[in-house]
């Protein structure tokens, strides 16, 4: 009995933590991260500051949503199968209830010609701008990004937006980082460890 209320308070506590993700974050991906981390990492501990670089490395990698391709790794490692869906469903179901709610009451007249709503979309734009950046130099400082190393990602953004065919490709970038990092840690057994230390 002790063991099912263990269970059942780890899987609500899943549900909880990311249907307010999901619920509170606005523009989606990216602008998740910071709020991600800290439910994540920071309030729940359930994974480490570098776990939780390497599965948003995964996930973004990985066709899918990213928070949700996120919710379902930590789902799966806190509590299995049982934990995957409900992290799954904690997080899509806020943003379907929400669309389902702006469907219904909002048509794209009133959206438009709404005053109100306008204003309401002018405010979230420069917030999402800003939970954007945020993580994104959080990333460069825990991947230890150094001048040297730094025309790699920015090569790869400024090539991606060029919109040159088959060059812009984001594809192919995902492929070049698995290759690259395969030829420089995975290799030899040990390779990463030494190279870490």
């Amino acid at each position: 009995m002790e063991i099912n209320d263990t269970n059942n308070h780890v899987l609500r506590s899943l549900f909880l933590t990311f249907a307010k993700i999901g619920a509170f974050t606005f523009g989606g991906g990216w602008a998740m991260i910071a709020i991600m981390e800290r439910e994540i990492v920071d309030n729940h501990g359930w994974l480490t500051k570098d776990e939780f670089m390497d599965q948003l490395a995964v996930a973004q990698s990985m066709p899918g949503i990213l928070a949700v391709n996120i919710s379902v790794a930590v789902g799966d490692k806190i509590a299995g199968t049982r934990g995957t869906v409900v992290s799954a469903l904690g997080t899509i179901l806020p943003s379907f209830l929400i669309i389902l709610a702006i469907a219904v009451f909002l048509t794209p007249d009133v959206i438009k010609n709404n005053p109100t709503v306008a204003a309401v979309f002018r405010g979230i734009r420069p917030a999402v701008v800003a939970l954007i950046i945020a993580p994104l130099v959080t990333a460069w400082k825990r991947a230890a990004i150094t001048w040297k190393t730094a025309v790699i990602p920015i090569g790869a953004a400024l090539l991606i937006w060029s919109g040159i065919p088959y060059v812009s490709n984001p594809i192919l970038y995902i492929v070049l980082g698995i290759a690259g990092g395969w030829w420089c840690f995975g290799r030899e057994p040990g390779r990463r460890e030494e190279d870490a230390k």
